[in-house]
């Protein structure tokens, strides 16, 4: 794979609709791909396109032992719908212990070095896990959702990861997101009903005010351009 076969790409999924776009992807790499689900709304789109255009791409999401109970009950509600399963990651317990044991449990508030040593143990590791076998993978990111992700393409060579990153709501809105939700009855984390727009691990995400950017809620104690826990480093 190179960067130039990623800008063809571009080229021929440019104005295409969300069910041929990922047709395409999975026509392109069938068992090589997988769609990296958060369980927010925007993942839970992809699955419901994923189930309905091409049900055996695969779907993976990771549990870092800090999750909300209600993201973990918009995993089961999400499994029993579409009657998928979705493959579950979990962080290594010796990665866990090591950075609980040197750092304390919250320490992650301290710094946003001791925060990313958090989000390495909880969710690189095992997101790098995932990815070892798969030539691409699937995100929901979107480019309104952070100014960490205003260049963001559909589709991009991931260095960190030496494979294609798709994104292929890359140039949705939220209120697109939510229009389909609605629409084709999609189950949701029903935190975003409480004012989370992003959701995260529960210590890490809080409610967003009227006003607030969308991604306020994630870190909040740190600076907008530190917002990413490394998952989409570019």
């Amino acid at each position: 794979m190179s960067r130039i076969y990623v800008d063809k790409i571009n080229q021929v999924l440019k104005n295409k609709p969300l069910p041929e776009i990922i047709k395409f992807i999975y026509d392109e790499f069938d068992s090589k791909v997988a769609l990296a689900s958060s369980l927010g709304a925007e993942d839970q789109v992809l699955t419901d396109v994923i189930v309905k255009n091409a049900k055996e791409l695969k779907i993976f999401t990771l549990d870092t032992g800090r999750l909300n109970p209600e993201t973990l009950d918009t995993l089961d509600k999400t499994e029993l719908k579409y009657s998928k399963r979705i493959t579950v990651f979990y962080p290594k317990s010796e990665l866990v212990e090591d950075f609980v044991n040197t750092h304390g449990i919250n320490s992650f508030y301290e710094s946003v070095a001791k925060r990313k040593a958090c989000c390495y143990a909880r969710k690189i590791e095992p997101l790098q896990r995932a990815l070892k076998p798969l030539d691409a993978w699937i995100t929901g990111l979107r480019r309104e959702q952070s100014v960490t992700r205003e260049e963001m393409q559909l589709a991009e060579w991931d260095e960190a990861n030496n494979l294609i990153k798709f994104n292929p709501l890359i140039d949705w809105s939220e209120q697109d997101v939510w229009d389909y939700i609605k629409k084709e009855n999609v189950p949701y984390n029903k935190l975003h009903d409480l004012g989370y727009p992003s959701i995260g691990c529960a210590p890490c995400t809080r409610a967003i005010k009227d006003g607030e950017d969308i991604r306020a809620g994630r870190w909040w104690w740190e600076n907008p351009e530190h917002k990413e826990c490394g998952l989409h480093k570019r």
